[in-house]
């Protein structure tokens, strides 16, 4: 599979977990607070869905029209990043519900994927470059001994 091809997977299933938990709080945020625990501001867990939606949907059309650019990856990552930190901070504070650390774990699943995706898209990319220049090399050595 190429690097292109496997940033584009990655961030369309960033985009499938991220719809779905975007759109669900702004669908019934009675059922998502029965299911991840009571919520203060219910405003606020909808103004945080609606910005998970609109994340999900970037990283959705990037991915399928293969177009993961360095800043849908800083997107994706820090997205990822930033809320499961906000999990795991929260959960140990007890002011969320432990079921967030479930998310979390996603989050850092997502974070391990790009990373590896984004290591072997530098590989490759190395050795194309020093393939490259070994066949400069051999061409210039060719042409000199001719």
């Amino acid at each position: 599979m190429q690097p292109a091809d496997r940033q584009s997977m990655i961030s369309i299933l960033q985009a499938l977990y991220y719809l779905p938990t975007g759109i669900w709080p702004l669908v019934s945020l009675r059922t998502f607070m029965a299911v991840t625990g009571p919520k203060v501001d219910g405003w606020l867990v909808k103004t945080v869905g609606a910005l998970i939606t609109v994340v999900g949907g970037v990283l959705m059309l990037a991915g399928l029209r293969r177009r993961v650019s360095p800043e849908v990856r800083l997107l994706a990552v820090g997205s990822a990043a930033g809320l499961a930190a906000i999990d795991v901070v929260y959960v140990a504070r007890r002011r969320i519900s432990p079921i967030y650390l479930l998310d979390a774990l996603g989050e850092v699943i997502l974070i391990g994927a790009w990373v590896a995706a984004m290591r072997t898209d530098r590989r490759g990319r190395g050795r194309g470059v020093r393939r490259q220049l070994a066949r400069i090399r051999r061409k210039k050595m060719r042409a000199v001994r001719t």
